[in-house]
């Protein structure tokens, strides 16, 4: 193999393409650092809000909140960026994207129907966080077990009854939810 014919493709492929590729990383990277920016200025007045409409005071809970929220709108917006910089990068090594996309959009479509208790988990989820359900700590009854939520996420809710057993329900199937922390009676 002659060293000095491959320098100079790579050089000349630098030149061409690799410049191209390093512009989308950089615009790609500059777009998530923006997005993320924007996800947290955008959520810290909208939660303060909806912790003001439902009563919230603590900062602890709220900032808890935040927190969530902003990780679950940042991490959707870093997968679209960062898949769309893939598949502009891809072209530049001399890969058809094409054949890629319509695959990945069968694919898709073939998981998403496979895993449509996954994804309705993950949105009631988001749905019991931005409505603000329920949180740790507190006493509930959801799919008929009363007990203490433990942890809450997007995909599912731990609960521990009074007999201390540990509760797993995927958030998909809570569709009614009984809080008696914040009920009447144990505001008083």
């Amino acid at each position: 193999m002659d060293y000095q014919n491959f320098f100079q493709i790579f050089i000349l492929w630098i030149l061409s393409r690799g410049i191209k590729v390093a512009l989308v990383l950089i615009v790609a990277c500059l777009a998530s650092q923006l997005a993320n920016i924007l996800i947290r200025k955008l959520i810290r007045p909208l939660a303060k809000e909806g912790s003001r409409i439902k009563g919230i005071v603590d900062e602890e809970i709220l900032k808890q909140r935040e927190k969530t929220l902003e990780g679950v709108f940042i991490s959707i917006v870093s997968v679209v960026i960062w898949l769309t910089a893939l598949f502009m990068i891809l072209p530049e090594f001399g890969i058809n994207t094409t054949p890629l996309l319509a695959g990945s959009g069968i694919v898709g479509l073939a998981v998403g129907m496979a895993s449509s208790s996954l994804i309705r988990d993950y949105i009631s989820g988001l749905f019991i966080l931005l409505e603000d359900q329920y949180r740790v700590g507190e006493k509930v009854n959801l799919v008929g077990i009363q007990g203490k939520v433990k942890n809450l996420n997007l995909r599912r809710t731990v609960l521990e009854d009074s007999t201390g057993a540990i509760h797993y329900i995927p958030n998909g199937q809570i569709t009614k939810v009984a809080n008696f922390s914040r009920s009447k009676k144990s505001q008083k």
